[in-house]
This record gives structure tokens, sequence and C-alpha cells, in this order.
């Protein structure tokens, strides 16, 4: 089933949908299914329906929700219409409630099904006739043949393709050929939804233009000749498009697909003006070669954010596998289980131990790739597969020279603009077969290494040395001073080489410690541990308290890091780092600076150099030092609240992620 033919009865239309809390909307809309026999069980329904709500807002802005899931308890595939006069909130980006409310219920099996339902209404909700129809509606059954397509309500100029203008109408862009793709987090709605407003808007200007929607109902690829032949091209995601080489030596809008939903008639007015100014179609060798074009009303800023997401959306599965493996080896066998040597060859079935140490290497092993994922996928989102192996590598060699994720994101991007550059290269025919596959990943390769190993590293090492002679002199009187310094360099890069350097200052001071239990190397350990707890017990925090400043992924992600943060694991908040370092780190540094300080002023002590809350018994003083780690997670929290709250819009709307379109794609 590929349309809306038969999904509703006029038993399953209210137009007087009474409630306004969304809970109890969805409550009445389920009982017509029920009632109707399309939902065999109201609860378990709701649950499911609840459930896909958790994972991201279905309110798709201009009046309209489209809650929807997949269920065992539905019977067939069926959607129940509610028309508000006050409006249901569904968390849109712009914030206004819906006075449409589409759900779609499909069977748990109907996964094709499910999908192109709602893409084919999506692409329908592009239409003001139709959605103006249904606000004008007069009966149930009205509504009902409207959602069916038994009745198509009159056309505006602006409802649908209109035909192609005569040629005294003088289009503005004449026979302009375009191509474009659409693509969103979730791969649903606005995908569909910005590619019919292209094609509506191409057609108004008198353009042709084919679509390409990389969405979860199915990718229709473009056919080369297509591609070929077209004189520019509208790249329209909030996600990497999938094969991007493809459009080389193309000029080029890229943008966010919201733009396209919102302003598709600019887009076309600009990929004409890119014809106009560099010429269309295949271009002769030597000709200048345009770039992606960053159109008005996209910042730089944003650009570099879906970048670092990209990256970031490819590295949370590492955290989360390696970060919990770790948090659940101190459960089972102790802090002092991160030095057991390698189970390889001397594992015990039987033996708690060799099970902890078993989970504490493949965590530690999995940690391994934050960096060389992270910097890989930033390269992959700006150049595509000619940047991977760049990238990672560049990434591994960051964690080498001790530059941790911050040195990754540097090599990331320069990876990134580097291969970008080289595709743009003019090059002879007989180079074009090799270029790919040897000539940009030897280069690029060998560029990037010599950045992070020279240019970078040997600075750091050197300023981390300094540094750390620098922190033997803050002991004694400053202890205070020294806290704080050391929660602020465990937050500013969580896991790299700052990090490093305030722990190894820590552990190192641990060796010596002795048995006296108030000795000062005690002290410094439980300040250090408190800091670096602080940064993901915050973001954890932050994305319960308000939650629409952060992504659905962003908010998945929060629930992992209260494990993370417990158990000690900076890296937990690395993604929220990644992905909006300028808020995010300044926040996790206010926060450790506090945490790090008054664990100092308390006098709580720590006997071991790892574990979290799993090595509790041995902290001294262990109130007044949880004390000191929630005085710094609520800072933190307060503090990344309100410089997110402070960025424009941040209240209607929050970017999406692109790990969004691998983890809700089936939803």
């Amino acid at each position: 089933m590929s349309d809306t033919s038969g999904l509703t009865t006029p038993a399953l239309v209210d137009l007087h949908l009474a409630p306004t809390d969304k809970g109890e909307a969805l409550r009445s809309l389920a009982q017509r299914l029920v009632a109707e026999g399309r939902v065999t069980d109201l609860d378990g329904f709701l649950a499911d329906v609840a459930a896909r709500e958790a994972q991201a807002p279905t309110g798709m802005g201009d009046g309209i929700g489209i809650p929807h899931c997949r269920s065992a308890h539905v019977t067939r595939p069926s959607l129940a219409f509610g028309r508000s006069t006050r409006g249901v909130d569904f968390d849109a980006p712009d914030g206004r409630p819906a006075d449409l409310v589409f759900m779609i219920a499909a069977p748990a099996g109907a996964d094709d099904t499910h999908l192109q339902i709602l893409a084919a209404l999506a692409r329908r909700l592009m239409d003001p006739a139709f959605t103006g129809a249904l606000r004008d509606a007069g009966s149930p059954g009205a509504v009902a043949a409207l959602i069916n397509g038994e009745e198509v309500p009159a056309v505006g100029p602006e409802a649908g393709p209109a035909p192609a203008p005569a040629p005294e109408a003088a289009a503005p862009h004449g026979e302009l050929r375009l191509v474009a793709v659409t693509s969103c987090p979730t791969g649903i709605a606005h995908t569909y939804m910005a590619a019919k407003a292209l094609e509506l808007a191409a057609a108004r200007a008198g353009a042709r233009i084919e679509v390409e929607t990389q969405g979860s109902a199915g990718t229709t690829v473009l056919a080369p000749e297509v591609i070929a032949a077209a004189d520019a091209v509208i790249l329209a995601h909030d996600v990497e498009v999938r094969d991007r080489a493809r459009f080389a030596g193309k000029p080029t809008v890229d943008v966010g697909v919201k733009a396209a939903v919102n302003r598709a008639d600019d887009l076309i007015a600009q990929a004409a003006g890119l014809v106009a100014e560099y010429g269309g179609g295949t271009r002769p060798a030597g000709a200048p070669v345009p770039g992606p074009r960053t159109p008005a009303g996209e910042h730089w800023a944003q650009r570099l954010r879906k970048y670092l997401m990209t990256g970031v959306s490819y590295m949370i599965p590492f955290v989360a596998a390696g970060g919990l493996l770790i948090a659940l080896a101190f459960a089972v066998g102790g802090y002092q289980i991160a030095s057991a040597p390698s189970v390889l060859g001397h594992f015990d079935w039987t033996s708690s131990h060799s099970w902890a140490a078993m989970l504490f290497q493949t965590g530690k092993a999995s940690f391994g790739f934050l960096v060389p994922i992270l910097s890989g996928y930033i390269a992959w989102a700006i150049a595509d597969r000619a940047a991977l192996a760049a990238g990672i590598a560049g990434g591994a060699v960051s964690v080498a020279v001790g530059a941790g994720f911050l040195g990754g994101i540097v090599s990331g991007l320069a990876a990134g603009f580097l291969v970008l550059w080289m595709i743009r290269w003019n090059v002879p025919r007989a180079v074009r077969g090799i270029m790919p596959v040897v000539v940009i990943p030897l280069v690029s390769v060998a560029v990037v290494g010599f950045l992070m190993f020279v240019v970078v590293g040997s600075p750091i090492a050197s300023a981390m040395n300094g540094l750390t002679d620098w922190l033997n002199g803050l002991s004694g009187s400053n202890a205070i001073l020294l806290g704080a310094l050391l929660g602020a360099m465990m937050a500013f890069d969580m896991g790299g080489p700052l990090n490093k350097v305030a722990y190894t200052f820590a552990a190192g001071a641990l060796t010596t410690a002795g048995t006296t239990p108030d000795a000062g190397s005690l002290k410094v350990m439980a300040a250090v541990m408190a800091a670096g707890m602080t940064p993901p017990l915050g973001m954890a925090l932050a994305t319960v308290v308000r939650r629409k400043l952060f992504t659905a992924e962003e908010r998945e992600n929060g629930k992992a890091a209260w494990v993370l943060g417990a158990s000690f694991i900076t890296e937990g908040a690395i993604p929220f780092a990644a992905a909006d370092p300028l808020r995010v780190i300044p926040a996790s540094i206010v926060g450790s600076m506090t945490a790090g300080g008054l664990v100092m002023a308390f006098g709580s002590t720590l006997r071991a150099p790892h574990g979290g809350i799993w090595v509790l018994p041995l902290i001294g003083s262990p109130v007044l030092y949880l004390l000191a780690v929630v005085a710094g997670t609520v800072l933190t929290a307060a503090v990344v609240v309100l410089l997110k709250g402070m960025r424009k819009g941040a209240a209607a709307e929050v970017p999406e992620s692109p790990v969004a379109e691998k983890g809700l794609a089936g939803v």
C-alpha cells in the first residue's frame, strides 16, 4: 500500500477533539480505533504510542501532529483523525499546538506499509488546499474521503504541480533542470515534505526537478544520466547525503531540510543564480568548479555543527558500549580491575574476577575507537567516503600524541577540507581512476599525520610537562585553588591531554600517599574524581530539566550519562561537548571547578584511583563528598541550560542530529 486509501472511516474522525493534553488526546483517538476493531488492546497500543513519542516529537509545525507507531495490537493499517479548537501540544519546532492530529497505527510486521503511509501523508500535508479542506470540512465523512483520496479539494495556485507555463508566460528560470536530495534525521516526515515543497516551487518557477528522498520508506536513487543533465543541485538535509561525490562539479545549494519545507521558492531562485554565475551541466576541463554554497540564512556555524554532529552520531555507540561495560566491570570486580592482566588465554569461566577483567578490557578497547571514529566521520561529513581514511588515521594519531577528542575534531576538519579541495583538482583522465583509491588517501593521510605529529603533538607534549611541574607547586596552602584548577582541566577536554595531566598528577600523588587518612595526596585524588564525574552528570540533569533544548538523540544519550558520570567516566559528556563545545565545555568547567574546590575545602579523601560511586566506602567524609558532586552537577546543568537558552530560537527549535537517522529510522 503506497497511498492513504482505506485508512480511515467517518467513525475514526473526531471534528471536536476536546482534550488539550497530549496523553488524553491520544487516548481519545485510540478509543475510536478500538471501537472499530482496528486495535485489540487500548493500553498496550497506547504504551507503544508513548514509546514512540518518547523517542522524538511528532509535532510537524503549522498546527500538525502525526503521532504514530507500529504495534502488535493493531489489526490493519489505520488512521484516526482529530480536529482541535484549542490545539494539542506535540512539541512542534515552531511551538504551535496542533489543531490537526493524525494518529497512524500499523501492525507490527507492516514496516513498509507504515513508512509508505507516513511518506504519502507527509507529501499531502504540503498541499495548502488539502490541509485547508481538512480544517473547513463540515462532516466526518468529508474528512475521511479527503484522507482516503476519494475526494480531491479544489487546487489553488500553490496546491500542486502546475502545468508547464506557456512560452509567453516567461517563466523566471526558463528550462532550468535541477536535481535534489532531501533527508531528515528520522527519515519520515520532513524528508518527504521538503521533496514536495521543492516540486511545487519548481513547477511555479517553470523549472524541472527530480528529487531523491533518502528516507525510511526507501530511496529512489537519481539516475546518473539525470544527474549529468542537471544544471544544478539542491541538497536539503539534516544528515549527510549518501554518495555525495555523484554531484561533484555541479553548482550546489546546500541547506537544512527545514529550509526546503519553509522557503523552497528561495532555493530554486538560488540554484538559478548559481547557474547564471557559473553555468550548469557538465563542466569543461579547466573550468572553475563551484563548491557547495551556504545560502543566506545558514550561518557557517550551522554547517560546522552539522559536521560535528555527524561525527558524534557514529561515536555514540562506542561511548555507550565502552562506558557501560567499564562501569559494569567496576561493579563486579571493584576499581582494582583496571590493573588486571589481560584475560587473553587466561580466562576462567568460574571466576567473577575474569568476567570483570574481560568486561573492563572490552570496554577499554571500545573507548579506543572514540576519537578515530569522531574524526573519521567529521571528515566524511565534509567530503564523503574519500575523506574517511585521513579522518580515522588523524584521529588515531591524535590519541597517540595525547591530543584527545579536541585533537580529533581538528584532525577531522583538516582531513575533510583537505580532501574536499583535492576532489576539485582538474587532473588528466589517466589519473582520475586512481585518485579516490590511491592518490587522495595517500596524500591526505600523510598530510594529516604530519599535522598531528609535528604541528600539534610536540607543543602539546611540552605544554603538558610544564603544566605538571606547575601543579606540583600549588599543593599545600593553595589546596582549594588546586582543586578548582584540576577540576577545570578534567572538564576542558574530557579525556584529552589536559584531563590526562590532571588525572596522572592525582594518581601519581596517590602512590606516595602512605596510610595517613588526611594526606593531601588523597584529597587531590578525591577532587579529581569528583570533577571528572560532574560533566556527564550535569549534562544528564540538563536533558531532564530542559529537554526541549536537546535533540532526541541527546536526551537518549543523557540516560547513559547518568551511569557513566556516576562511574567516573568523563567521556560520557563528549557527545554533548563535540556537538556544542562553546556552551557545554564552559558549563562543564564551571561545575567541575566547583566540585573540585569544594572537595578540597571539605577535606574529603579517596584511596582509589578510579571507580566513582562504586568505591564510596573508600572515600573520607562521603556525605560532604557527594554534596560537592551534587553542587557541581547542578551548576553544570544550570549554566548549560542558561547558555543554550540564550541561543536564538532555542526554545522553539532544536536541530536534530544525524544519529536519529540510524536510531529512529524504523519507527
